[in-house]
């Protein structure tokens, strides 16, 4: 099924127009989602803080920006106290929300070089583990390295975080093939074991940016198992009986588009999936007729083929599997 706000005019989509939740609503249009790059919805217990990433269009300059929702409206977003100077990305709250994980090039110790990754005779920024716990104060302490092999490689990305602290993410390892795969570590009263790969079936397919339900009963991530509309769309699998994990399922109805969908989070309501998706209006012509600032609103706007957040329904998959609280 096409988007539906691809049918909609250019002129409507300026006048502010947000789809409907059953289509998929944009979060905090020109607040949250704008003209730049946002992924990686991450929600507190209540639901009114988010902390998403924003980069640029290359995704060179990853800040972690927090925004709170206040009578209905999301503030302004402000960058966190802990991020702003390295390359910080793909924040995620612990369920209890009293720790937030992300990833990160700055040096793991001090008197540690910025992390670095290879792939393919490419040098990249890396990514390590880290996290900050909630002060009593209400505010983040300072960042913790979070040590393990989870990190080998420096190609850790959307860590997920179950209530018993296991922490889902996607990665480049040695048993990755050639694509990236989801990969869960346990958590243990010494830390973190060494990472597993989760079973997803056939790993040429390309798997990415895990998000766990708490109670690890489904996995939603991004890839492609050969029915994809677009580079990467959403899928989900059940854990099954025995412990494994089910058939990935492509999810149904308006979540995926022919457009790129992405870094799909859990959301703190019941049936709630945050995704991130660089979906636009449809351009339809001729066009209304731009002066050079009427074109450069539209371009700078949401919906101009940057990557925005976007808000779905998956209570009726959920409730078909047996799940409904």
């Amino acid at each position: 099924m096409q988007f539906k706000p691809f049918a909609l005019a250019l002129s409507v989509f300026m006048a502010t127009h947000v789809p409907s939740a059953s289509a998929g609503e944009l979060v905090g249009p020109s607040v949250i989602s704008t003209g730049l790059q946002e992924t990686s919805a991450a929600l507190s217990p209540d639901g009114n803080t988010l902390y998403f990433m924003r980069s640029d269009f290359a995704e060179k300059d990853d800040t972690i920006l927090v925004s709170h929702r206040r009578d209905g409206h999301w503030s302004a977003p402000e960058v966190v106290s802990f991020s702003g100077r390295w390359h910080d990305s793909e924040p995620a709250l612990s369920p209890d929300g009293k720790r937030l994980y992300f990833v990160s090039n700055r040096p793991p110790h001090p008197g540690d070089a910025p992390v670095t990754a290879e792939m393919n005779g490419q040098h990249f920024a890396g990514t390590h583990l880290w996290y900050v716990e909630q002060q009593p104060d209400g505010h983040w302490g300072q960042p913790v390295h979070v040590e393990g092999a989870h990190n080998d490689g420096a190609m850790i990305y959307n860590p997920s975080v179950a209530a018993n602290g296991d922490v889902y993410f996607s990665a480049h390892r040695g048993d990755s093939g050639k694509a990236y795969q989801i990969y869960v570590a346990h958590r243990t009263p010494s830390g973190y074991a060494p990472p597993e790969r989760v079973d997803l079936g056939d790993i040429e397919h390309n798997r990415m940016d895990p998000g766990v339900d708490p109670q690890q009963r489904f996995l939603v991530y991004a890839g492609n198992e050969g029915d994809s509309l677009g580079s990467a769309d959403i899928y989900i699998a059940f854990r099954e009986k025995d412990g494994h994990w089910g058939k990935p399922i492509h999810l149904p109805g308006e979540v995926n588009s022919p457009s790129l969908e992405n870094a799909p989070s859990v959301g703190r309501h019941f049936g709630e999936l945050y995704v991130s998706s660089n979906r636009q209006v449809e351009m339809q012509f001729p066009k209304m007729h731009d002066d050079a600032a009427s074109l450069q609103r539209r371009l700078e706007s949401p919906l101009n083929g940057s990557r925005n957040l976007w808000l779905f329904d998956i209570s009726d998959i959920l409730k078909a599997h047996g799940i409904d609280h």
